[in-house]
């Protein structure tokens, strides 16, 4: 390989200290790989500077787990905020004694030799494997009408806001009913500002179901298990919003029922804006109808799961939320010239950030392509895409099975296993070494979470 006059070597770069690439770190290490990580700020940066006050994990704090280190407190069943979260990383990259370089920013990854140059704004490195754990969350995907708001209303994303008082006094209008859009809606609300919050595609999910929290279920069933190749459209799965669902001490459910309970009004998503006035999609009823449908799949799935194991007996009956309220008749605009909105939330959904990514691995529509995490780059690998190898991709938790098995691809990389293999494919069977023991669900769908 060739070395740039001056740079630093390593067989290996991480690039991002959050869970993904100190998840990633640990197993290089097991395999006695040498490596370092590069952060552009601090561990768990995103975490730390992106997030509002109040956000708690969605996930219960037992399912925080990464390779060798699970949760150790005495509430497992509660959810984490940010400051508790940052320790949780902090401790776990000081037990895996991970090599992480803080405040360096890479600025450009290219290709030379049999290895890459990597360029930061701390110098130079050679080496001959990439993993780029920087995130799938690191910059709000606003929509280009958002640039045509009126003067007068401020534009925010998730990722600037904090707390409702940093608001501008009056009404609040949030594009987007994931999870971020109805915790901002709830919370907002109830500081006392009227709330119209403007519902596209979503995702219902109860907090808890038959005496246990959903997230229990759905990773006791497998179906956080479910592998990308066992998807009819995987890049549709990727794509699916997060569950609505909010992490507190109450373990509440927060859905469009109760936030229209609690006074939040509910429209179709933001199809324009135009001379001052939002426009709004006729769809509101069906995105409904249809996230009420998903919720009524995904619930058979788990009692029909709890029944053939004979369960029933020993936990609650099944109780169904109640069907998605709609009105009759939503509005289909509103003005925001009268004054009365004062701040648009673009609760829109998230992209990586990777321009300095100088790699040829984009598809036709710009996104980054790979193969359950392996690029076709020859030793670039990724880590914390959404449904990236499973469906617990998407979590802490998934991370350790992930990085369990890309670093052993990588291993085989360097040993020259996978030579005249650019894409690069292990035997399926090797994944987490067993065979997948959920097979794949037509007509289930369930979406992303996170």
């Amino acid at each position: 390989m060739r070395h740039t006059s001056g740079a630093r070597t390593v067989t290996t770069l991480v690039v991002g200290a959050g869970h993904a690439g100190l998840a990633m770190s640990r197993c290089l290490s097991d395999r006695s790989i040498d490596h370092v990580v590069l952060e552009r700020g601090e561990i768990a940066n995103s975490w730390r500077t992106e997030r509002w006050d109040s956000l708690r994990l969605l996930t219960p704090n037992w399912q925080s787990r990464l390779p060798g280190h699970r949760y150790g407190g005495d509430d497992p069943d509660g959810y984490m905020t940010m400051a508790e979260l940052i320790d949780h990383l902090d401790a776990y990259a000081r037990t895996v004694d991970a090599p992480v370089e803080t405040d360096t920013t890479v600025t450009s990854v290219r290709t030379v030799d049999d290895g890459f140059e990597v360029s930061t704004t701390q110098g130079e490195w050679s080496c001959r494997t990439v993993v780029v754990a920087s995130g799938a969350c690191n910059r709000a995907a606003v929509p280009e009408c958002a640039a045509r708001l009126p003067p007068g209303v401020d534009s925010l994303t998730p990722m600037d806001y904090r707390s409702p008082d940093q608001l501008e006094p009056g009404d609040v209008l949030i594009a987007g009913a994931g999870a971020s859009g109805i915790q901002l809606a709830d919370e907002i609300r109830r500081s006392g500002r009227a709330v119209t919050l403007a519902v596209g595609g979503h995702v219902r999910a109860p907090r808890t179901y038959r005496g246990r929290d959903i997230m229990w279920w759905l990773d006791a069933v497998g179906i956080l298990g479910e592998r990308y190749d066992q998807m009819d459209d995987v890049g549709r799965a990727r794509r699916l919003p997060s569950f609505q669902l909010v992490g507190s001490p109450e373990r509440h459910t927060v859905d469009l029922n109760s936030l229209r309970r609690a006074g939040v009004r509910t429209v179709g998503r933001v199809a324009g804006i135009r001379e001052g006035m939002a426009q709004f999609s006729g769809s509101l009823s069906n995105q409904c109808t249809l996230a009420d449908l998903k919720l009524g799949r995904m619930l058979d799935a788990i009692d029909g799961w709890a029944s053939e194991r004979g369960f029933d007996d020993m936990i609650p009956p099944p109780e169904r939320p109640a069907p998605t309220l709609v009105d009759d008749d939503p509005p289909l605009g509103l003005d925001l010239t009268t004054g009365e909105i004062r701040t648009v939330i673009w609760a829109t959904g998230y992209r990586p950030e990777l321009g300095w990514l100088d790699v040829p691995v984009r598809d036709a529509a710009g996104r980054l392509a790979h193969d359950g995490g392996v690029t076709k780059v020859p030793g670039l690998y990724l880590m914390g895409m959404p449904f990236m190898r499973r469906r617990a991709s998407t979590l802490i938790d998934g991370a350790a099975h992930d990085a369990r098995y890309l670093s052993a691809h990588l291993a085989g990389h360097l040993a020259g296993h996978l030579a005249g293999h650019p894409a690069g494919h292990l035997d399926h069977r090797t994944d987490d070494h067993r065979p997948s023991q959920h097979p794949r669900r037509r007509g289930l769908v369930i979406a992303g979470t996170g």
